[in-house]
């Protein structure tokens, strides 16, 4: 081991394999499997449906490690939707499904050295040693698309999606300026006969590390949030309604593959990216031709020694069969081809000195520890704080104040502390503790349940502030039309907000008075002004607030439960509450057996009201709120009367419940009503709405458009119904007997 470990010099941290081993007991196996296979699910929607990861690639690669290792251990436990067994990505509503040529598979990776020459020795043993070529390609950190070109013209392009369907984004596609709109005269010759079959070519849409740097600048500049890397920024940038947002994003290509080699006549991976580069696709120029795994090994170390020089961001190496015969005697598994793997790069680590264990306090009040070390330079960027996530973590991985701790970039992009070095730690070193008291408000910190967060609740507490007061005028809770952020942040700045109820003792004046933030400039004519002058927010914005202020004080008791914003207290959990209490007392008096007892409310739900409205600074805030006018109330004759108004669905439907019990999933465009409109309108008789398709869906409504929900309904067996069958139920209450989707 010791000798793959210096083919990459004394930089290279050897990988440590997959986390995990498989549970020896069936049962408790069966329960992580499920458990694995349900966390794969909700991070892969994450990153390729919403472009916004929530743990580092080699996270979810240990998850899907450790799941594969269960599934071996016992090959009864693989179902056919497990990640294992299926293509990664998922297909959004917001453009058009595009089906590809053939299907876009995923690909298998080896972790360390010793994976990658287990699937060499593999590979060799297949097709005979000495037999085998390999062509060695750079692991590109962008988003798949499939490019479809007719008779040399470019007709359309697509994102991989689930690998069978991906989202129609061809305008986008024909921004990026190193993508042909016609392929080059020379290499249709070369297709001969064959030069007007319509071919498909794959590669990846990525974003240069200087165009993401100028980005997430411009975003900082706008009060945006920035990428959290290239390849989300590429992912989002793509996925843009307008075209003209896609172009101004300097997004670019690397295209690698085709749906079927077959019309180009040509017999190997090496030839096939020749023929590409003249058609005039843009090929990565680091690429080679390996006869050995020896040379294999060594593309892997260079490319690894050279990743900080690129102008894009690579996590590893692709390596191919070479040959197309011998690829297809390999074939393919039910996810990935054999005859490829993905050899992912190890994050670069570094040594440095932890100076203290810091707590931030976040908008929804969760106290989480962050590391302050002495700065050190990773991955091509200077880092000195790195989230510790939680008192848990801090005890798993035993770091102190004073440690000498290993640091690294997960992903090559989040700031990570691998460990103490404990040969380092000086005497004397105590282990770290959670305070129990919140350092931004001095309130008692409280952990739920089994819960690992620790959280200040207290509506008084500064750092949770502005979130909070956003949250409050926001839309579906109070309302509050003009009420911004740029405003709010004027105002917690001048001193007039300390928490909600001061939103009721403001004055027009005082808002009126507030500085915007710009100034005057040299050619604005306004009396009584000079360039430079500070622009104030003014009567006729301030005196429209207080207007807005004064009606929503008319909103009901669930709008006012939800814009408190009580843990786990959704619009949902918030319209149960008012109809079941009535009024703010009561559900103050409440026990936390009472609130349980509700309709879809569990213990959790009810122990965070509970301690919530046992909070003496939120009574107080709530007392006052009272004393402003607000009626902290439900007049539910008056709900049951706007809501059917809203949604068309008579009162008398309404007050008997008829869908009670019934889970509905919305999908596609609807043409009597939008599906915010129409989920009302289902919930007000009763069902409730997911957003998306399991086992206990009772229910598909599939538009047209229906994208990957009617084809998770169709594989689940759900019933699905069109738009006139949903108007039937909207009318009468009564739901049609209906097949299970993909039943005779």
């Amino acid at each position: 081991m010791s000798d793959r470990r210096n083919l990459f010099g004394d930089g290279m941290v050897e990988g440590k394999g997959r986390s995990g081993s498989p549970a020896t007991d069936r049962g408790r196996a069966a329960d992580r499997a499920s458990e694995l296979r349900r966390l794969l699910d909700y991070h892969a929607y994450r990153y390729y449906a919403l472009d916004a990861p929530e743990i580092t690639d080699a996270a979810f690669d240990a998850l899907l490690g450790e799941l594969r290792q269960i599934e071996e251990a016992h090959p009864e436990l693989i179902t056919p939707d497990s990640y294992t067994q299926r293509v990664g990505g998922y297909v959004s509503d917001q453009f058009a499904p595009a089906v590809h040529m053939a299907r876009m598979y995923s690909m298998d990776d080896a972790m360390d050295l010793a994976e990658l020459d287990d699937w060499l020795s593999r590979t060799e043993d297949a097709l005979g040693a000495g037999r085998v070529a390999y062509t060695c390609e750079l692991k590109i950190d962008g988003l798949g698309v499939a490019i479809s070109y007719s008779d040399g013209a470019l007709v359309r392009a697509a994102t991989r999606g689930d690998g069978t369907t991906g989202e129609n984004v061809t305008l986008n596609v024909r921004t990026i300026r190193d993508v042909p709109d016609r392929l080059s005269e020379a290499a249709l010759e070369r297709m001969g006969a064959d030069r007007g079959t319509p071919i498909e070519v794959r590669g990846e849409v990525y974003m240069p590390k200087g165009s993401f740097a100028r980005l997430n600048a411009e975003a900082d500049a706008q009060g945006r949030e920035p990428f959290a890397n290239p390849r989300n920024a590429a992912a989002g940038s793509l996925r843009q309604k307008d075209p003209k947002v896609t172009a101004s994003r300097n997004l670019a290509t690397f295209i690698y593959s085709i749906a079927d080699t077959a019309p180009l006549h040509v017999d190997s991976q090496h030839a096939f990216l020749g023929w590409l580069r003249e058609a005039g696709f843009s090929v990565n120029p680091n690429v080679a031709r390996c006869t050995s795994p020896a040379e294999v090994h060594a593309f892997c170390a260079d490319a690894l020694a050279r990743r900080g020089e690129l102008d894009y961001d690579i996590d590893g190496v692709v390596v191919k069969v070479d040959s197309f015969d011998q690829q297809a005697d390999l074939g393919f598994t039910a996810r990935a081809p054999r005859w490829a793997i993905a050899f992912k790069f190890p994050p670069e680590q570094k040594t440095t000195v932890l100076r203290d264990i810091r707590i931030q306090v976040g908008r929804t009040g969760v106290l989480t520890p962050v590391a302050e070390f002495d700065p050190v330079t990773v991955a091509g960027s200077t880092i000195a704080r790195a989230t510790l996530h939680n008192l848990d973590e801090i005890r798993r991985k035993d770091v102190r104040p004073g440690d000498t701790i290993i640091v690294h970039k997960a992903g090559d992009v989040i700031p990570e502390v691998v460990g103490p070095v404990l040969t380092e730690r000086p005497d004397g070193s105590v282990p770290w503790d959670m305070p129990s008291t919140c350092p931004a408000c001095g309130s008692t910190v409280v952990r739920e349940g089994d819960e690992v967060a620790y959280r200040c609740i207290s509506l008084d507490c500064p750092a949770q502030l502005k979130e909070r007061l956003l949250h409050w005028v926001g839309r579906g809770c109070m309302d509050v039309d003009g009420l911004g952020e740029e405003l709010v942040d004027r105002m917690i700045e001048a001193g007039l907000l300390r928490d909600v109820a001061d939103f009721y003792a403001l004055d027009a004046h005082a808002i009126a008075a507030l500085d915007t933030g710009r100034s005057y400039a040299k050619d604005d004519k306004k009396k009584g002004v000079a360039a430079g002058d500070p622009i104030k927010v003014g009567l006729t914005i301030a005196n429209k607030v207080m207007d807005e202020l004064a009606r929503s004080k008319e909103q009901p008791l669930s709008r006012v439960l939800f814009a408190l914003g009580i843990r786990h207290v959704g619009k949902s959990v918030a319209e149960v509450l008012a109809r079941r209490f009535l009024t703010i007392d009561a559900l103050a008096a409440a026990s936390e057996e009472d609130i349980a007892a509700c309709d879809g409310i569990g213990p959790k739900i009810a122990s965070s009201v509970r301690e919530f409205l046992s909070v003496p600074e939120n009574l107080e805030v709530l007392q006052r709120l009272r004393e402003a006018g607000l009626g902290l109330e439900e007049d539910l004759g008056a709900a049951v009367a706007q809501a059917a108004h809203d949604t068309g669905v008579a009162p008398v439907l309404a007050e008997a419940q008829p869908l009670a019990g019934l889970t509905f999933v919305l999908t596609g465009t609807l043409v009597n009503r939008t599906r915010d409109e129409a989920g009302a309108a289902l919930k007000l008789l009763g069902a409730k709405v997911s957003g998306s398709v399991s086992k206990k869906t009772s229910y598909l409504v599939a538009g047209p458009k229906a994208g990957s929900k009617l084809s998770k309904a169709e594989s689940l067996g759900v019933p699905v119904l069109d738009e006139a069958a949903l108007e039937g139920i909207l009318a009468t209450g009564e739901v049609p007997l209906v097949r299970a989707a993909g039943t005779e």
